[in-house]
């Protein structure tokens, strides 16, 4: 029975007791006494009370939810909240009573399993939150990274693991680190991730490679609420970033110091080195950005574009076909199953006798696990795999391919093997598009088998051709508003902004991606093995440079709202009401729209709260004073990672204002996401330098709206509320620092915990331990100094290396008396 019999069958039975209720209504009236009917006169109709009609509807509502097993769809839900909960508790809760917990629960769940009620549903609820943070528990422990406590320059030695090529020609290794001198380290990460800048031939992937490299590790957030990269190091196993002073130099590998190669360490080299080696055979092809764009849909290696190309992407909204996701999945798999049936009805003998669509699905089968093997085994192509597969699996068996309990296992799938994505920006939004789409499908079936379609036997071909391109349009129409409209929650949180014209450049950039980019790389890709992919893949190449040429087109319109950071509760309250509005069939759908007017409520009000007036980094190398009409800065330039987040993020729509420079020189401006810059200068001053460095700072203090810097000395300035900043590079300055200046930020430590003359004294150490902070200056009535720290009373641990001294070897996330005063003052 398909699900137009089903439907009609279902309106037959509720039209068979709508009559037969109408019936007893009519008959209520009378009775019978002695075979005769009487009447007992008219009857008053009771009108049931308004709670009483709602709990009628309530429980028909139920019912209804009940009888299409709604209830699995949830169950993916349930996990992924209690690992998102455990990953947000401030500090690790003990494994062993919470397992205890869990099981007990689980016990009772299961023993009222079938009984109805409210207490059963709530074990159950319980059951599968704890379920979820046992998961997180244990994927924790499983991944046990060490990240590395300080930035060290250190000798490495270690196996290439991986080998990525980046838009400027600099490849970046990610090495198993086998061992480290001058200096040794104590505390060494497992892997670690490098950048060579010198020009020299690439390290193939298994050979050993030893060379001077800066490391240091991987950056938390760049302000309160932002995403902190060392979470996401920790769980890739990267306890370290950096670079390599000069060209890495080729060495035989240790034996003893090498751990011993398994089936399944041997098979990873081998994707990963063709990987690497089909994108390079791409960028051949293909030069340029549409090369590396082509290469990155292929094998996601998505370094290698420009960032130019790639920021066009992001604002015309065309990003999401950089990853390997849904849409190039799908792509891949529809044309491959369509391609494989169109062969087959060329030999109608064959196709009669055996079930070609179910072997073009096995077919179609394999070559998506072969799409997801050279992929690099990303969260956004694990589940585009999964629901790939899923699909094709329910075509082998004759069950409906798109459904919701085909998402919801997809994700019950990856939420159980890698809780950890659950907080990542891809698994959100790869999976709120998905669910969105699904649900709109579902919802748009029904509508469709319950209504009456006027069809035409034989319609003119003008109308065929017109029906066909209007369904095509308004598909590719409806679908990227759809799509766009699901993740705008999650863009808003993780990016601070959203794109205004994603919809026309989808429209654009779809036929492109569907008609030409996919089909002639499906067919270069099968054809590489045999050395005949050359011309299919120019013409993906060209195929890429329409939609380069779209995205910048799209993005030259200004289309990049910048939203800003949101309430804490935001991303809650709106999952919530997407959740019900997607996974309930019946009205009971619309009690998630309460949840979503509160999101939005929240985003009107975020934007009405009092910015920061100083902004810090976590290594003290950028620093930002916020007044009424300007942003000064300690770099020269507005740009960089971390000042493109605190644009967004605060946001920052003041002018900037670059420090002034009392050197000739230069000042660089690292990248201080990879904190790839020089440590400050650690010579001694002598004291006629330290005077004249004083009396500068002091000049510089006596009244300006800009820094004014001394490079790898000091930069200074005085607010518009009166307080006096310091910014310091050489530890030296300090004491001299604290009796002219407000304020003393320094990115080194110092032998004392706070200035003798009352200022504020921002030290090296205190920001590795809170992370980068922002800081209000008060007004009368207010404390004087408030402040927000990113990491304020976190310690997990992907955070535990804040808190290490090597020198004793313990932990200790002890802060100072007037930093953790500052940290607690109410605004």
């Amino acid at each position: 029975m398909n699900q137009r019999e089903e439907n009609k069958l279902f309106r037959n039975r509720e039209t068979d007791f709508v009559a037969q209720t109408e019936l007893d209504a009519l008959l209520l009236p009378l009775h019978v006494s002695r075979g005769a009917l009487v009447g007992q006169g008219p009857v008053t109709p009771q009108k049931d009370s308004l709670q009483t009609r709602f709990k009628h509807w309530y429980l028909r509502c139920i019912e209804e939810e009940r009888a299409y097993r709604g209830g699995f769809l949830f169950v993916p839900v349930l996990i992924a909240a209690g690992a998102a909960f455990w990953f947000c508790l401030p500090a690790t809760p003990p494994s062993l009573p919470l397992l205890i917990a869990t099981l007990c629960v689980m016990i009772s769940a299961a023993a009222l399993y079938h009984r109805p009620g409210a207490t059963s549903i709530f074990l159950k609820t319980v059951a599968l939150l704890l379920l979820g943070m046992v998961l997180a528990d244990w994927d924790t422990q499983r991944s046990a990274t060490i990240i590395l406590d300080t930035p060290v320059t250190t000798l490495v030695k270690g196996t290439v693991e991986r080998r990525e090529l980046d838009a400027r020609g600099n490849w970046r290794y990610v090495l198993a680190l086998t061992s480290t001198s001058n200096p040794t380290l104590s505390r060494p990460p497992a892997r670690v991730s490098l950048v060579a800048r010198s020009r020299h031939q690439a390290a193939e992937i298994g050979e050993t490679i030893t060379g001077t490299a800066r490391l240091s590790p991987p950056s938390g957030p760049a302000l309160p609420g932002l995403n902190d990269f060392a979470f996401a190091s920790f769980f890739e196993g990267i306890g370290a970033t950096g670079f390599f002073y000069g060209p890495p130099q080729r060495v035989s590998a240790d034996p003893s110091a090498v751990p011993a190669s398994g089936p399944a360490k041997i098979a990873g080299e081998w994707l990963y080195e063709l990987r690497s080696d089909i994108a390079q055979r791409i960028r051949y092809l293909i030069p340029g950005d549409a090369g590396a764009f082509a290469a990155s849909i292929v094998t996601d290696e998505r370094r290698a574009i420009s960032g130019e190309t790639m920021e066009a992407l992001r604002v015309s909204g065309l990003a999401h076909i950089v990853a390997i996701s849904g849409l190039n999945m799908a792509l891949a798999a529809g044309i491959f199953f369509v391609g494989m049936r169109t062969v087959f009805s060329v030999f109608p003998g064959f196709s009669q006798r055996w079930p070609v669509k179910k072997i073009s699905a096995f077919a179609a089968l394999l070559m998506t696990f072969a799409y997801y093997l050279i992929s690099g085994f990303a969260v956004s192509a694990e589940r585009a795999w999964l629901m790939m597969s899923i699909m094709l699996i329910a075509v082998l068996v004759d069950r409906p391919s798109i459904s919701l309990r085909n998402v919801a296992l997809s994700a019950l799938i990856i939420v159980v093997l890698s809780p950890h994505e659950v907080m990542g920006p891809s698994f959100q939004m790869s999976f709120a598009a998905t669910l969105a789409l699904v649900s709109a499908y579902s919802f748009w079936s029904r509508w469709r088998n319950k209504e009456d379609s006027l069809s035409i036997t034989n319609p003119p071909w003008w109308l065929t051709l017109t029906t066909k391109s209007a369904a095509v349009v308004g598909g590719v129409a409806l679908t990227s508003f759809i799509g766009g409209l699901s993740t705008a929650v999650y863009s808003i949180e993780h990016f601070h902004r959203i794109t205004t014209y994603g919809l026309a450049a989808n429209l654009a950039a779809m036929p492109v991606m569907s008609l030409i980019v996919m089909p002639f790389g499906l067919a270069g890709m099968l054809l590489m093995p045999f050395g005949l992919d050359g011309p299919f893949l120019k013409i993906m190449g060209y195929g890429m440079e329409i939609v380069i040429e779209i995205a910048k087109t799209v993005s030259s319109w200004g289309g990049d709202a910048t939203i800003g950071r949101q309430h804490p509760w935001f991303l809650t309250i709106s999952t919530i009401g997407f959740l019900l509005l997607s996974l309930l069939r019946t009205r009971l759908a619309l009690i998630g729209v309460p949840f979503i007017a509160a999101g939005l409520i929240m985003l009107g009000t975020e934007r009405c709260s009092t910015k920061p007036d100083l902004l810090i980094f976590e290594d003290g190398s950028l620093i930002a004073l916020l007044s009424n009409d300007a942003v000064a800065t300690t770099k020269a330039r507005a740009s960089g990672f971390i000042y493109d987040q605190w644009e967004r993020a605060v946001p920052l729509t003041m002018e900037h204002v670059a420090p002034h420079l009392l050197d000739t020189a230069r000042q660089a401006d690292g990248d201080t996401q990879e904190l790839e810059s020089q440590p400050a200068s650690r010579s001694r001053l002598s004291e006629v330098d330290k005077t004249q460095a004083l009396a500068e700072m002091k000049t510089a203090l006596a009244g300006t709206q800009r820094f004014t810097c001394r490079k790898d000395l000091w930069c200074a300035l005085k607010s518009q509320k009166g307080v006096s900043i310091a910014v310091l590079s050489n530890s030296l300055l300090t004491g001299a620092a604290c009796d002219l200046a407000d304020i003393v930020v320094t990115s080194r430590g110092v032998p004392f915990p706070a200035c003798r003359s009352g200022a504020l004294l921002i030290t090296g150490d205190t920001l590795r331990r809170t992370g980068s902070m922002e800081i209000w200056f008060g007004g009368e009535g207010s404390p004087r100094y408030s402040a927000k720290a990113a990491l304020d009373g976190i310690e997990r641990p992907w955070t535990a290396h804040r808190s290490y001294q090597w020198r004793s070897k313990t932990y200790d996330a002890t802060l100072p008396e007037h930093i953790a005063a500052l940290l607690s003052a109410e605004r």
